[in-house]
């Protein structure tokens, strides 16, 4: 069979495949995401021909339109490669959050891994176990994207026979790898490697039937930590070294949001607190005394950027930051240039400053009859965008009051309240609050970096998270089963009417 050449820009890589060949495959392990799992519904996979034809599919015209499809613009995910080409790639890729906070520790003898396995990105240091200090560090997306940006496209394909288990666990190997010759450690050395994630990746790295949490309770019956020497995960090189994945403490509140509520103190809050983890799933802890609650919101990716019309990764070209100038929208755009997209902060700041100037009604609503919010360049955020904001912002909100109910106080009388994850590290805190993320004071709301990644480390030198006292103290809690939830869901899909 024929090979065809398909070089990818600006890289200036290039692939050889055979000709006729999907270049889905490919391109996703290259970094090119496929929010929809390769479905073809969602558009988010956007290249450009700029060289050579690749022809066009039912789905680039249907979602891209016949102007955009004349210019080269494709879906990766419905590609084929007929013959030489150069294609653009938007570039999906961005940086990753990792931590560098100082932490008290016992010292151990030799060195330990500590992972963050999220739904989008893997992040991985290599930590010397005698003096705490992170030696090397290893950051990749979750090449799981492939099948999609959510956790319900990742579980439907591991139902149906996708490799998901096989793929993380590959991946995870490599980081490993990569930390042990950038470190100059010895796979000898190595005594302990620790990964964190939601349930979802918890039970699809551990190889564990994730049929439970596709229908309601979604609950698991295996959420306790998982335990391996490296050689049974397919890693030969550091065959020694115990692995675990910590335990999850119930629906799709995994470990890492246990190792987060221990890395910033949550566990020993004196006074009602509480933790957001914001990124492609939402959990919510409030904590107070000996009692702590938790649960999970169904947020979907749309803080990611994902399921938005001009969506995208945190990555050159994209809208990070809106402000206004004269009742005008002005954006900011990572890198300089034109803008290619929005990422999850750039639609908070572009909804919160539309409501500022009237172009949103609190109910939702593009004022005056308009169609779109036109921020830069050509792009515009659609009635349906601001519906999927308001869905995921929604769920979250309501997650925080009944919490809140549950633990005797309300969001704003909180006296902390900790945003964790990739996009609670980077969204403007005002206007989260604009939009009503939450009504707790500003000056009492701060981001805690990737709490999880610490809480990880924190478990190299001390097992208590897989122990089952702290978890004895937390409770999880279904929302949808919370009396008053309809009614509570519906009132928090709507905005503020003014600053709160």
């Amino acid at each position: 069979m024929s090979r065809v050449r398909i070089r990818i820009e600006p890289r200036g890589l290039v692939l050889e495949v055979a000709r006729g060949a999907e270049l889905a495959d490919p391109l996703a392990a290259e970094g090119v995401e496929l929010p929809c799992g390769g479905r073809g519904e969602c558009g988010g996979c956007r290249v450009r021909v700029v060289e050579g034809e690749l022809p066009a599919a039912e789905e680039d015209l249907a979602l891209l339109g016949p102007e955009r499809v004349a210019a080269g613009w494709r879906l990766a995910c419905r590609c084929r490669a007929d013959a030489d080409a150069t294609i653009e790639v938007e570039e999906w890729r961005h940086p990753i959050l990792g931590d560098e906070t100082p932490f008290a520790f016992t010292p151990r003898e030799g060195a330990g891994i500590a992972v963050d396995v999220g739904t989008t990105t893997l992040v991985a240091q290599l930590v010397d176990l005698a003096s705490g200090a992170v030696l090397a560090v290893e950051t990749a997306l979750n090449a799981q994207a492939r099948y999609g940006a959510d956790l319900m496209s990742r579980i439907e394909a591991a139902g149906a026979g996708a490799p998901l288990e096989a793929t993380v666990r590959r991946q995870v190997g490599g980081l490993v790898a990569g930390l042990l010759a950038s470190g100059g450690i010895g796979p000898q050395r190595l005594a302990r490697i620790v990964l964190v994630g939601n349930t979802a990746m918890h039970h699809l790295f551990g190889g564990l039937d994730v049929a439970p949490l596709t229908a309601y309770p979604f609950e698991t019956p295996r959420p306790d930590a998982l335990h391996w020497q490296a050689d049974a995960l397919g890693w030969p090189g550091v065959r020694a070294a115990e692995v675990v994945f910590l335990p999850c403490l119930g629906g799709f509140v995994g470990s890492d949001v246990l190792a987060g509520l221990r890395a910033i103190g949550l566990d020993r809050a004196a006074l009602p607190a509480a933790m957001f983890d914001l990124g492609t799933n939402g959990e919510i802890v409030v904590g107070t005394g000996e009692r702590l609650y938790c649960a999970s919101a169904a947020a979907g990716p749309a803080f990611e950027g994902a399921r938005i019309s001009c969506g995208m990764r945190a990555a050159a070209g994209a809208i990070s930051a809106v402000d206004t100038v004269a009742g005008r929208l002005v954006a900011h755009v990572l890198g300089g240039g034109p803008a290619r997209g929005i990422c999850g902060s750039g639609l908070v700041d572009a909804v919160a400053r539309g409501l500022e100037v009237g172009r949103i009604e609190p109910g939702g609503r593009l004022a005056g009859g308009a169609t779109v919010l036109e921020l830069q360049d050509g792009l515009a955020l659609t009635q349906r965008d601001i519906r999927e904001l308001q869905l995921a912002k929604g769920a979250l909100a309501v997650g925080l009051r009944l919490l809140s109910a549950r633990a005797g106080t309300q969001p704003r009388l909180l006296a902390r309240l900790s945003l964790a994850g990739a996009f609670g590290n980077y969204v403007s805190r005002e206007s989260a609050r604009r939009i009503g993320l939450f009504d707790t004071p500003l000056d009492r709301v701060a981001s805690a970096g990737n709490a999880a990644l610490l809480g990880a480390k924190l478990a190299l030198f001390d097992d208590e998270l897989e122990q089952r006292a702290l978890r004895q103290r937390i409770v999880h809690v279904p929302l949808a089963a919370e009396p008053g939830f309809a009614d509570a869901f519906a009132d928090a899909m709507g905005f503020p009417e003014e600053e709160p």
